[in-house]
């Protein structure tokens, strides 16, 4: 049986179905086919080649800052230790605070393009959440209560460099460059939609084999589930605990669209599931505001996960990041 299972979100058959529950039970990775998106994904990535290969003046024109988390980095951190690659952030296009937080750059068609990518993956990741919650057996009315807000969510473009993304001359003082280009972490929100290239590095911690490949497939969008969603399911299904493994011959491209609860959402263990419940409530908009605060700048100290929520710990059952393996 693979691992981590493909599923066409245009038919999902029952035994797709029942491979989905088994893997967001281990590992929390899937594959999603019959998604209609090749086209906005091709587009998309050549908007993102276009901004990467672009002179250093056309990134820095929209470099994030203190103030404005949002725009292009090379510098980010991941578990205190910086990421090797360079990134470019932003919100939902369509909402008035965009026009205050997102930076777009000198390049035509760029913004039209980004934008329609992150239309037709808000409409996706809404179809995915759904798909997902079915699996778990969920009744209709329990669906339409728990939903994701694409007006909080944020979608990124990822280049990941061969060796360190800034330049030496300016490395002085900064945090020391991670032994992975992207260090073992969960996301925070619900579920994240990847696009990836054919470069391949990412992986997965198998609660029952360890670090395994997400092996790029033509055609596929990755989908991995997040920590809000751990807590929704009362560690019934597993936030993806993942990293990415260092470029050594070939620079990577991956465009993740990270799909959250509303930002007043209370996020607390779905009733209907039965049992106790494993955490206490908390309102996304704080936990969101604590796990992203050292992304920019190191905060001294490890950042949020949902473990700092638990009320007990189930035997048998490990919540938040395991240490890597």
């Amino acid at each position: 049986m693979d691992l981590i299972p493909v599923i066409d979100i245009s038919n999902p058959a029952a035994t797709s179905l029942a491979d989905l529950d088994r893997a967001c039970r281990d590992h929390g990775f899937f594959l999603l086919t019959g998604h209609g998106l090749d086209d906005v994904i091709a587009r998309t990535f050549a908007a993102a080649r276009q901004f990467f290969d672009s002179p250093f003046d056309v990134k820095d024109a929209v470099r994030r800052d203190g103030r404005n988390p949002l725009g292009y980095n090379e510098r980010e951190l991941t578990k205190r230790l910086r990421d090797h690659k360079e990134v470019f952030d932003l919100v939902d296009p369509t909402q008035g605070r965009a026009k205050h937080y997102n930076r777009w750059p000198e390049l035509t068609g760029f913004h039209e393009t980004i934008a329609d990518h992150y239309d037709a993956c808000s409409d996706l990741a809404l179809r995915t959440t759904k798909l997902v919650l079915t699996a778990l057996g969920l009744s209709d009315a329990a669906l339409a209560d728990h939903r994701g807000d694409r007006t909080t969510s944020n979608m990124r473009l990822n280049h990941y460099t061969l060796g360190d993304p800034v330049p030496e001359s300016e490395r002085d003082g900064l945090a020391a460059l991670a032994d992975v280009a992207l260090g073992h972490h969960t996301d925070l929100g619900l579920i994240t939609l990847l696009i990836q290239d054919d470069v391949g590095g990412l992986q997965a911690e198998s609660a029952d084999h360890g670090w395994i490949d997400v092996e790029p497939r033509p055609g596929t969008i990755v989908v991995n589930l997040a920590d809000c969603m751990q807590v929704w399911t009362n560690d019934q299904y597993r936030a993806a605990v993942h990293r990415v493994l260092p470029m050594t011959t070939s620079t990577r491209m991956s465009i993740p669209y990270f799909l959250n609860p509303p930002r007043d959402c209370v996020v607390e263990p779905i009733a209907e599931l039965g049992g106790e419940p494993t955490y206490r409530s908390f309102v996304f908009r704080d936990y969101i505001d604590a796990r992203s605060a050292d992304n920019y700048a190191d905060a001294g100290a490890p950042d949020s996960q949902i473990s700092d929520f638990l009320i007990a710990v189930r035997a048998g059952i490990t919540s938040g990041v395991r240490p890597a393996m």
